[in-house]
């Protein structure tokens, strides 16, 4: 068993290491203009860090099941903090591509850490606890993106790379010597490829884990659409502000690590699928609220605070509801459900970044908006098929 400030370092260390994937939204037209690049072609770094997240889970997180807590950790802020450093050394976009995906691969903390964690606490404190993990990781989201913007702005597009790996790096010595001893529960003699095998056959063999993939894959795919597309509408001629708004605008979704406890809290009551019901209808009231921000000023910027907010604290319950979904399937395969779901997650999510990208660039921030709605409204017709009939039998 872990306690309190175990959980709460844990998050931390969730945090630090999600928001590696997120500070290059904000500063993607710095990027651009740093290199010589297209603003369009900048994007695809943030793309490639999401695809590279996806392999890393698939590839990385079954580990849990077979490696100690303390070991897996530390070694990943390792590789971590070394990609980082890399990536902050480019001098045009395929190396900096290439580093992105380490960085993704290697940063895969969040979903490594939730279910061992998950493991070390009584059942009735799983959905508190991912709560807590899962605050931590949305304040990594948030604030990296205002770290990003500010630092990025005020010194290079390369700044944040090297703090962020010097943080890592940090974190890394500190936890050598904080966290507790662990006993990874799958059997030693499984080999490696059993494990990460293990992963598909799940997503085979249980319905609700599918259930749980599809729901995320679009939710999480609409939340990067919209946070890909909002750095060119902020640094677009609609509001003519640099690239440290997007970071403001992430500061006032910090409420969202607020809800998120209060979220599991909801999901150990009342179970996960009338949470799922009353996110999706959040992501469509989001994708209106947002719309508002096409008309720029001062209505236009708090409309996508609002807007942006719902959408957050929507994906984020969401996300809470699945995985103890999911845990509570095969209490011995908890790294291995993780994996097979927030890899199916990240591909939505990377889809979505480029989806969002290309939406913008074809029918401006109304185009974003709609695609949005779309996933959402997907996402929801899903759910009330399940709700009437109780068939799970969706692919991932």
């Amino acid at each position: 068993m872990i306690g309190r400030g175990v959980v709460l370092l844990l998050a931390l260390t969730c945090g630090v290491a999600v928001g590696n994937l997120y500070f290059p939204q904000a500063i993607s037209p710095l990027v651009a203009s740093g290199l010589g690049i297209p603003v369009d072609s900048a994007v695809l770094v943030v793309t490639a860090a999401q695809m590279g997240y996806a392999v890393g889970i698939f590839l990385l997180v079954p580990l849990g099941d077979r490696i100690a807590l303390r070991p897996l950790v530390v070694t990943l802020l390792v590789l971590t903090g070394l990609s980082l450093v890399v990536a902050s050394s480019a001098d045009s976009l395929p190396p900096l591509f290439g580093a992105s995906v380490l960085v993704g691969v290697t940063t895969v903390l969040a979903p490594a850490i939730t279910p061992i964690a998950a493991g070390l606490v009584a059942q009735d404190r799983q959905g508190a606890v991912t709560g807590t993990l899962l605050s931590g990781s949305i304040g990594g989201m948030l604030l990296s993106r205002a770290f990003g913007g500010v630092l990025g702005e005020w010194l290079t597009w390369r700044a944040p790379y090297l703090v962020a790996a010097g943080v890592a790096l940090t974190l890394a010595l500190v936890l050598v010597f904080v966290l507790p001893e662990t006993t990874p529960p799958s059997r030693q003699t499984q080999t490696y490829l059993a494990l990460v095998g293990a992963s598909v056959r799940l997503v085979r063999e249980e319905p609700e884990l599918r259930r749980s993939c599809f729901y995320q894959m679009l939710i999480f795919g609409a939340f990067q659409a919209v946070w890909t597309g909002v750095a060119l509408l902020l640094t677009g001629p609609t509001y003519g502000l640099g690239v440290h708004a997007v970071g403001v605008l992430a500061f006032v979704n910090v409420a969202t690590m607020i809800t998120s406890p209060y979220a599991g809290r909801q999901v150990d009551r009342r179970g996960p699928d009338p949470v799922n019901l009353v996110c999706m209808i959040g992501v469509l009231v989001s994708a209106v609220v947002m719309l508002g921000g096409t008309v720029g000023g001062v209505f236009g910027l708090v409309a996508l605070a609002m807007g942006t907010l719902v959408l957050d604290v929507a994906m984020q319950s969401g996300m809470i509801a699945n995985v103890v979904r999911n845990f509570a399937l095969r209490p011995d395969a908890r790294s291995r459900l993780s994996t097979a779901y927030m890899t199916c997650a990240f591909i939505g999510g990377a889809s979505g970044s480029w989806l969002g990208s290309r939406a913008y660039a074809f029918f401006g921030w109304p185009g974003v908006c709609g695609l949005v709605a779309v996933l959402g409204l997907a996402a929801l017709a899903r759910h009330l098929q399940f709700s009437r009939t109780g068939s799970s039998s969706v692919p991932c």
